[in-house]
């Protein structure tokens, strides 16, 4: 993959967080929407538009406010969240001089401010990037990949993460993992909205629990529709980090070397969420939930193959 140079991938990720910004919230009221409408049906059918849309208006301020209070909860906190999901802690000059100098040098060829780092302690061999301004980038690498590569593998590592920084990939991915995670707390209470009046049981919880079943099936939609939007923007954001990472270090094969010897040890067993898990630079299906899906797998991984991003690597 050719890459496009760095300005006009920092614009386009622009402009895809300003997208997001905006179709996210829009997601959001749509699924309420879709909720008042089949909540609404009788024995004549479809309701009526405009008694929806009257039912609807009055509760668009609560909406907005409470989506625009979660994400800056959700967008300023994101950083200790991540850290404490990877059980990382701060790496220091002191304990590994090899790690800041090869990070310094890059930060120093291209001019950027260097992240902080942090480690986590296991033999797996993985690493990501995260924050959202020069005060919480942050790259993370494991025990594993800090020992198991030579200096030119894991150079090509580190600037693949640097890239993610300086491409506003981990801001653009941080926004969409916030407005998912909506999604993903609205199908939470619906299910256990349902199991709680199936439990209950009674007429007027029955009535309740098929009203449930409603908003249940529409957040489920919503939250699919959410991923799948999710993963497409990763997929395509590693391929760009790879052709970042040589175009800083003027070294295909480093990068591709490194990936060979991660692909299957990249597993990291201690962290167990899947949004931190995105963020690696190797994540394949099998690892999450998208390795229950068989062939859709593809459209739910967060990651491209990683035998294609070595093929590609090796043409430069």
């Amino acid at each position: 993959m050719k890459y496009i140079g760095i300005q006009q991938q920092i614009a386009a990720n622009n402009r895809k967080s300003v997208l997001l910004l905006m179709a996210f919230p829009l997601l959001v009221f749509s699924m309420a929407y879709a909720a008042f409408y089949f909540l609404n049906f009788d024995e004549e059918g479809a309701p009526d538009a405009t008694a929806i849309w009257d039912l609807f208006y009055p509760y668009l301020p609560f909406i907005g406010i409470g989506v625009i209070i979660w994400f800056l909860i959700a967008y300023f906190a994101n950083a200790k969240m991540i850290n404490a999901a990877a059980r990382s802690k701060t790496l220091t000059r002191k304990e590994n001089m090899r790690v800041y100098n090869l990070t310094e040098n890059l930060c120093m060829s291209v001019g950027m401010r260097m992240p902080q780092l942090r480690i986590i302690e296991t033999d797996a061999l993985n690493a990501f990037a995260s924050g959202i301004n020069e005060k919480t980038f942050t790259v993370t690498l494991t025990r594993g990949i800090v020992e198991k590569l030579d200096d030119e593998e894991l150079e090509g590592v580190i600037a693949h993460e640097l890239m993610h920084i300086r491409n506003n990939d981990v801001r653009l991915l941080i926004i969409s993992i916030v407005f998912v995670g909506i999604f993903s707390f609205l199908v939470q209470v619906a299910f256990r909205s349902i199991l709680y009046g199936s439990i209950s049981g009674g007429r007027k919880r029955n009535n309740d629990g098929k009203g449930m079943i409603v908003i249940l099936v529409i957040t489920l939609v919503a939250y699919l529709l959410s991923m799948l939007f999710k993963f497409a923007l990763s997929r395509k954001r590693e391929y760009l980090a790879d052709a970042g990472a040589v175009q800083m270090t003027r070294n295909s094969e480093g990068m591709a070397r490194a990936l060979e010897k991660i692909s299957g040890n990249h597993h990291v067993d201690k962290v167990k969420s899947e949004d931190v898990q995105q963020l690696f630079i190797e994540n394949a299906p099998e690892d999450t939930s998208a390795g229950f899906l068989g062939g859709l797998g593809g459209l739910f991984s967060t990651h491209p193959p990683i035998e294609k991003r070595i093929k590609v690597l090796r043409q430069f």
